[in-house]
């Protein structure tokens, strides 16, 4: 009864995470209105309950019911500690369109299950009092924590993911001013040209400034949501052009330049990590393993030898 109870529960842990990970990389704004549009396209005539059906369980039941909790949730919260939330939210790129408050609600139900499972194994092994309740207070915090974990690793793929990218944007950008295109319609051929984050905050910023923000608060604030410094040097650099009267297009050259420089020497400080990456799992896994296989058949045959002087003498 031990094994499968140890199996169950590592699968509902396994669960949890896999449903946290897809909670927070879902993208949608609105999945109800992402599948009308796709019903829409197909010209297939549907009702509403059909098209609510057809959605993943996730988004008819588990999210709804995260958003009711979070109304409650916000009530009880310090601002300050929502503030945080949001700002990481934000720096993760909004996944999900999920608010700080739904946030904190799957952390405290990845709390209560982890714990809760973690007690009813306790029970089951018939562990002292003590032992449970340490046991159960590890694993809470370890639910709590995990949440926390993802969004982090959401924010660094994104900011690598952007360092990465902005070299080849700022190449696509002195292209368009050299052939005569404004800064703003250099950041629209971006946001056309690929489907990639930084792109997507080209054509935010776009979007922002048709909607009657200046060009520079809303590249400010893109700076802001992405909090890269080579984002921020770009950007520090084409405001003091443009507040200088400096042409936009000889500061794009110039920082493309400085980027691709810039990856250059990330990539070879990386190449000079991965030995000392490498020399741990050598040491600990690969020349166990060369030394069980190359002097294996000659520890067997020592072992017989000294068996078989043992049986002579």
């Amino acid at each position: 009864m031990s094994a499968p109870l140890i199996l169950g529960g590592v699968v509902v842990i396994i669960l949890i995470i896999g449903f946290s990970i897809m909670l927070l990389r879902r993208s949608e704004d609105n999945p109800l209105a992402a599948r009308i549009d796709d019903f829409a396209a197909r010209e297939e005539i549907v009702s509403i309950e059909e098209i609510e059906l057809s959605m993943p369980i996730t988004d008819r039941i588990f999210v709804p019911m995260i958003r009711r909790a979070s109304e409650f949730v916000v009530r009880f919260t310090p601002q300050k500690s929502l503030e945080q939330t949001t700002r990481l939210l934000e720096l993760a790129g909004n996944p999900r369109n999920m608010s700080a408050a739904e946030f904190l609600v799957m952390r405290i139900i990845a709390t209560g299950l982890f714990a809760v499972l973690t007690f009813m194994m306790m029970t089951r092994f018939n562990q002292t009092v003590s032992r449970r309740i340490m046991f159960t207070l590890g694993a809470g915090i370890l639910g709590f924590v995990i949440p926390l974990m993802l969004l982090r690793s959401m924010i660094d793929r994104r900011k690598q993911a952007i360092v990465k990218k902005l070299p080849d944007a700022l190449d696509l950008m002195t292209i368009c001013v050299d052939a005569g295109l404004t800064f703003n319609a250099a950041m629209q051929k971006v946001d056309e040209k690929w489907e990639d984050v930084l792109a997507k905050e080209f054509g935010r910023v776009i979007y922002e400034m048709q909607l009657g923000k200046s060009r520079r608060q809303a590249l400010k604030d893109m700076v802001d949501r992405m909090d890269v410094p080579d984002v921020t040097s770009f950007i520090a650099a084409v405001l003091q052009a443009d507040q200088l009267g400096v042409g936009i297009g000889k500061v794009l050259r110039i920082q493309s330049e400085q980027m691709r420089i810039k990856r250059r020497q990330r990539a070879q400080e990386k190449a000079q990590q991965a030995p000392v990456k490498m020399l741990f799992p050598m040491v600990f896994l690969i020349f166990p393993s060369i030394f069980i296989v190359l002097l294996g058949p000659a520890g067997f045959q020592l072992v017989r030898s000294s068996a078989l002087g043992g049986v002579t003498g």
